[in-house]
């Protein structure tokens, strides 16, 4: 998306093309026009508009400027916009900055340019599959499960009765089954046990610790990153995640964790020296010091820890052949070029699970919600089980 500034405002072109425009209004909080434009010149003339609104005494909120109109008017742009502002989480907590984030994007770049200007009541469910169809040709499964499942859910609201028992819309017009579910593309096959110390002792030393903490304690990679001293406890060898580091807007910052629960981890002795040392040599200074500073002193990045896989490019006519680096060149040291770093939580958790862990257990140590996900890796543990008990039988018919 590129923006740019301007006297008054500020337009932005999207992926899809389309624009989106925003300003600053008489109350100094941003406000964004509730559909997105075809071109930059209705966009400027919209916020033309505004500025003429904004410079007299008749002006309020764009999104506020919908009521006292009829349902029946009322666009899924505007209403989109409003349902965004105010959605909460099935506990009532208010959104994550990245989840919001992400739902502005799907709206601007898959949702509103197909129905932006469509009032709630013409959107019918042959209307939504000619959409979903649409979308499917972009061949990214995984975004466009998500897009419907965003516009299921905002029109489920739509057709869910208020207090006064009216809605607007009498029903959902999203009843395309399995659309909100995308076919996994990449399956992940934990490391064994050599696997994982091959790839933690192939990495550079100051990068290693945040690997093995991913690898044996099921870290996702924020909660990793977003470690400070204080958070860790040598002589109980725990860890307290009570934060992660998200990247919203093009810049990292800190939230709560997933579930939005402090929780402790206690990580094996086998890494007390690997800890302790890089308490010594790489942590910053002081208990609110980085466990894991990037070199200039921010956040360290998923691409600096991530490296990039061995490949062959052509640049100015010339084959180069460039070598993995950082973790992708420790997965090929360890004959595992198929893993990725999110698949050393997933490492974590069915190691877990293989020494008996129950189901509360897991969840507890994962930092899951629900127990659902902690199934996952019970039934791999399984699996592995199975698999020892065949190799038992074969040490009999020796």
């Amino acid at each position: 998306m590129r923006g740019r500034r301007r006297g008054w405002g500020k337009i932005e072109r999207m992926r899809s093309g389309r624009y989106r425009a925003t300003y600053v209004g008489p109350d100094l909080d941003r406000h964004l026009a509730l559909g997105t434009f075809e071109n930059k010149a209705s966009a400027e003339a919209w916020l033309g508009r505004e500025h003429d609104l904004a410079a007299s005494e008749q002006w309020t909120p764009p999104r506020l400027r919908t009521i006292g109109r009829s349902p029946l008017e009322e666009t899924l742009a505007e209403y989109a916009t409003e349902w965004l502002a105010h959605r909460r989480t099935s506990s009532g907590q208010p959104l994550k900055d990245r989840t919001r984030e992400h739902y502005r994007a799907l709206l601007d770049n898959r949702i509103l340019p197909f129905f932006g200007g469509e009032p709630l009541r013409n959107i019918t469910p042959e209307l939504v599959s000619e959409w979903y169809e649409r979308q499917e040709r972009n061949e990214t499964p995984t975004s466009t499960a998500h897009a419907y499942g965003l516009l299921h859910a905002i029109m489920a609201s739509a057709a869910k009765k208020d207090a006064r028992g009216t809605s607007r819309i009498q029903w959902n017009p999203c009843q395309i089954e399995g659309a909100q579910k995308a076919p996994t593309q990449h399956q992940a096959r934990p490391a064994s046990v050599a696997e994982l110390q091959t790839i933690i002792d192939s990495m550079m030393e100051r990068y290693q610790l945040p690997i093995a903490l991913m690898g044996w304690c099921a870290l996702r990679f924020g909660e990793t990153v977003a470690l400070e001293r204080a958070d860790v406890d040598v002589v109980r060898r725990s860890i307290q995640i009570k934060k992660g580091v998200v990247r919203v807007e093009g810049e990292r910052r800190l939230d709560t964790p997933k579930n939005r629960r402090m929780r402790v981890v206690h990580y094996p002795p086998h890494l007390d020296d690997m800890v302790k040392r890089h308490l010594d040599l790489y942590a910053e200074p002081g208990r609110a010091g980085k466990l894991f500073p990037s070199r200039t002193g921010g956040y360290l990045s998923q691409s600096t820890l991530n490296g990039k896989p061995k490949r062959i490019r052509l640049i100015k006519g010339r084959i180069v052949n460039e070598s993995a680096t950082a973790f992708r060149k420790a997965c090929d040291v360890a004959g595992r070029p198929d893993l990725r770093l999110h698949d050393l939580r997933h490492t974590g958790a069915v190691l877990a699970a293989a020494t008996g862990a129950t189901l509360a257990e897991l969840q507890a140590r994962l930092g899951h919600s629900t127990v659902t996900a902690a199934m996952r890796y019970q039934h791999a543990a399984t699996d592995r089980d199975a698999a020892i008990s065949e190799a038992l039988s074969k040490m009999v018919r020796r």
